[in-house]
């Protein structure tokens, strides 16, 4: 069985970049351009098995996004990677405290990502 991953950004091109290196490794991909929209979805049922989200988006950014997803049923224990390029360690133990998983920096990488997704996703 394969594993559903939502990928949020605001960026077409990473989006594409992201959902091209997932799909190899053999996971099925969802998409959300911001925060907002990642919710609905959500809420409409989706049910990832990891989520990776940008951090700076409009209408609704990555802690916010996170922050409402862990309130959400069935998503407290979710894997959710923030891929930002952020890279300073006060948002970073923000995120840790708000609920993120892992933090990773832009650019990354379809290997190193594939390799991060595999140690937080048990069974990837």
């Amino acid at each position: 069985m394969s594993k559903t991953i939502l990928v949020v950004d605001d960026s077409a091109t990473m989006v594409m970049s992201l959902k091209a290196s997932l799909e190899m490794a053999g996971f099925k991909v969802e998409t959300a351009g911001d925060g907002v929209q990642a919710l609905s979805k959500l809420k409409s049922g989706i049910k990832p098995d990891l989520i990776i989200t940008d951090i700076n988006m409009p209408n609704m950014g990555g802690m916010d996004f996170i922050r409402n997803a862990r309130t959400l049923p069935g998503l407290r224990f979710t894997p959710i990677l923030a891929l930002t390029t952020e890279s300073q360690q006060t948002k970073r133990d923000e995120a840790k405290k708000i609920g993120a998983t892992g933090w990773l920096v832009k650019p990354v990488g379809g290997t190193d990502l594939v390799k991060v997704i595999k140690q937080v996703l048990p069974g990837a």
